[in-house]
């Protein structure tokens, strides 16, 4: 896990809040966190929680994941399975026995490629050491023959 980057979390958050036009006061009302404790995250004062973060996400209309990446949570590769996760469970017009056969096969496709790269990374380290270790190499062709 990433150690928080409140600086740029700070940032992001008050970026945001601007561009969804609430005031602090508004945003922490919304969010149900005080608002000075709110004004020290957007100052990279404070470090807030996981849940803390998703009650702003949703106050905003935001990404939790989005927040929790800003945050040093959740690294971004953990993030795009959630939200690919979620855009199948939330898609109305497949059955749920659908959405399941969905994950199943993400899952299996997330699988594969993984063993796929872990067998790559092998294949270029035993590529290496083979390098390291192969033949010396040829003295200089332009040794006198006389």
């Amino acid at each position: 896990m990433a150690s928080l980057n409140v600086g740029n979390l700070g940032e992001y958050l008050r970026e945001q809040r601007r561009t969804a036009q609430l005031s602090l006061r508004q945003l922490a009302d919304a969010a149900g966190v005080s608002n000075p404790y709110l004004s020290q995250i957007e100052r990279g004062l404070r470090k807030p929680s996981a849940e803390v973060l998703q009650q702003v996400a949703k106050a905003l209309r935001i990404s939790a994941e989005t927040l929790y990446v800003r945050a040093g949570i959740l690294d971004e590769k953990e993030r795009d399975e959630l939200e690919t996760r979620a855009v199948i469970l939330a898609d109305p017009s497949i059955s749920e026995r659908q959405k399941q056969v969905l994950l199943q096969i993400y899952d299996s496709f997330r699988k594969e490629n993984a063993a796929e790269a872990a067998e790559a990374a092998e294949a270029a380290a035993q590529a290496a050491d083979a390098g390291a270790d192969g033949p010396a190499p040829a003295p200089d062709a332009e040794s006198p023959s006389r």
